[in-house]
């Protein structure tokens, strides 16, 4: 047994010192006297960092002199902000979004403006708030999770009521009684209004209207490059494992809870509705983080901007990741319209670390990662990472072809090295209870391999795709044709549609 974890933790040391040949990774100071959880994240036009903090401090980070100066506080649970054009910051707090502006340039936020709180808050502890994100018209976008039936409501509440459901008022705001309740109220419920939703808000806040319902604790909200909406969303009830969504407007996302919002709902308590008539209402995730493996808690969206990855690399999609040490880029796709992704780990087993909450890149290409951990497994403060600048080997691409897939690296691949990868497919079963194990698991026949004149451009034909499916490739014994390690070396690809 101890060689074992020592020959593990001689791999994992190996891989780490990979990683740091590309890569500079290191903690930034925590601001004296400051809860260093870091709960939201921007860039401010002069290259200072903006960092709202889970205490309710809004502090300015300034990488010129590693400097801290505070900007505001008071806030609630932070988890979501904008820098606008004009300098002001919006933050999305746990019970309204916010305009922070400082009118009279002493440095300080001297005006705190209420944009928008025109969504139901019950007084549970596991109602966060997440957002904005601006669409090209400059609409704002957020989304709000539902409670959880390991506390009940507050007596007095904020917003409408839904009577729909097994448990009355009453019952819903009596701790005396919740012990016998909380069944009836379903793991994660949304009784008062708009949790589970998305709300589009007008650039002014003035207007707001319901966009997509089915979320249950959705820690990551942006647009990608190419305008998609995308929602991360945690393993939990109704969640089989952690979800990618690409979010328009109308879907329904798989949770229930929020369906007693819906304007056409039909009264049914939404937990006692058909599992079938669920699915069938349900919009397909774009990717699957499996849980344990890639993902166990994915947060927030961002675009890697040009320079602070490798050229492949940019215009992707990055999230992050609270539990594994590690983040998560996403290899966008398409099959007749339909979106779908690869998903892999970046950093993986480097000097990272866990609790990966929040991503900003600033001016100089630098990667700063926003970390908490509260009462799960993290990390606190910010790290930077800084790629030097150097080529490795990277997969770039992903795409789904009749019968397989087609794969694009950074570099030549050492032919030499083809014969070890595999491939295996499985799915998840959609229910009430709290994940789900993988189902129909398959290994995969990698029938035929064929690479391109340059070495870059991989065919992998196993005769099918199965459509509905997770496509995990293990791509760890892959070399470049110097004899360079893959940096990122598994993909998990959601094929939702098989191409024809």
């Amino acid at each position: 047994m101890k060689s074992t974890i020592l020959l593990l933790a001689i791999c994992a040391s190996a891989h780490a010192s990979v990683w740091s040949e590309h890569f500079s990774f290191e903690k930034i100071p925590n601001p004296p006297g400051t809860d260093p959880q870091v709960g939201a994240m921007d860039m401010m036009k002069d290259g200072r960092i903006a960092v709202a903090f889970h205490r309710g401090e809004v502090m300015f980070y300034d990488p010129s002199d590693s400097s801290w100066s505070l900007f505001a506080s008071g806030l609630q649970e932070p988890l979501g902000m904008l820098v606008d054009e004009d300098g002001s910051i919006l933050v999305m707090q746990r019970a309204e979004l916010t305009r922070l502006k400082d009118t009279d340039g002493d440095g300080s936020a001297d005006e705190y403006q209420t944009v928008f709180d025109g969504f139901g808050m019950s007084g549970n502890y596991h109602e966060f708030a997440y957002g904005p994100a601006r669409d090209a018209e400059g609409n704002l976008f957020i989304v709000l999770g539902v409670a959880s039936n390991g506390a009940p409501m507050a007596k007095e509440i904020r917003g409408e009521f839904s009577e729909i459901g097994e448990v009355d008022r009453e019952g819903m705001t009596s701790g005396a009684t919740w012990g016998k309740n909380k069944g009836k109220a379903g793991r994660m419920y949304a009784r008062v209004n708009w949790r589970g939703w998305v709300l589009k808000i007008s650039p002014d806040g003035s207007k707001m209207e319901p966009y997509a319902s089915g979320f249950r604790s959705p820690n990551g909200i942006g647009f990608d490059a190419a305008g998609r909406l995308l929602i991360t969303d945690n393993q939990g009830d109704w969640r089989p494992t952690s979800p990618l969504y690409d979010v328009k407007k109308g879907g329904f996302y798989g949770h229930p809870a929020s369906l007693v919002w819906k304007k056409d709902w039909d009264g049914r308590f939404p937990l006692k509705v058909p599992v079938k008539e669920l699915d069938a209402l349900q919009q397909p995730a774009a990717g699957l983080f499996p849980q344990g493996e890639l993902a166990n808690s994915p947060t927030w969206p961002v675009v890697v901007p040009k320079g602070a990855l490798p050229d492949g690399m940019t215009g992707q999609t990055l999230i992050g990741e609270m539990n594994q040490p590690t983040l998560v880029r996403v290899l966008d796709d398409e099959v007749d319209g339909v979106f779908q992704t690869a998903l892999m780990p970046i950093f993986s087993g480097s000097p990272l670390g866990k609790g990966n909450n929040r991503i900003v890149f600033g001016k100089d290409g630098s990667m700063y990662v926003g970390k908490t951990a509260l009462s799960w497994a993290g990390d606190n403060g910010i790290a930077r990472v800084k790629w030097d600048g150097k080529p490795f080997l990277s997969l770039d691409a992903m795409k789904a072809v009749p019968g397989g897939f087609v794969l694009k690296f950074s570099q030549a691949l050492d032919p030499e090295t083809l014969e070890k990868i595999s491939v295996a497919s499985h799915t998840y079963e959609y229910r009430s209870n709290y994940g789900s194990p993988k189902k129909d698991e398959k290994a995969m026949e990698v029938k035929k391999t064929k690479l391109s004149a340059d070495g870059k451009v991989l065919a992998l034909d196993l005769g099918e795709l199965r459509e509905g499916y997770l496509h995990f490739v293990d791509m760890t014994e892959l070399k470049s044709a110097s004899g360079g390690a893959l940096l990122g070396d598994k993909a998990w690809y959601q094929v939702i549609k098989t191409p024809k």
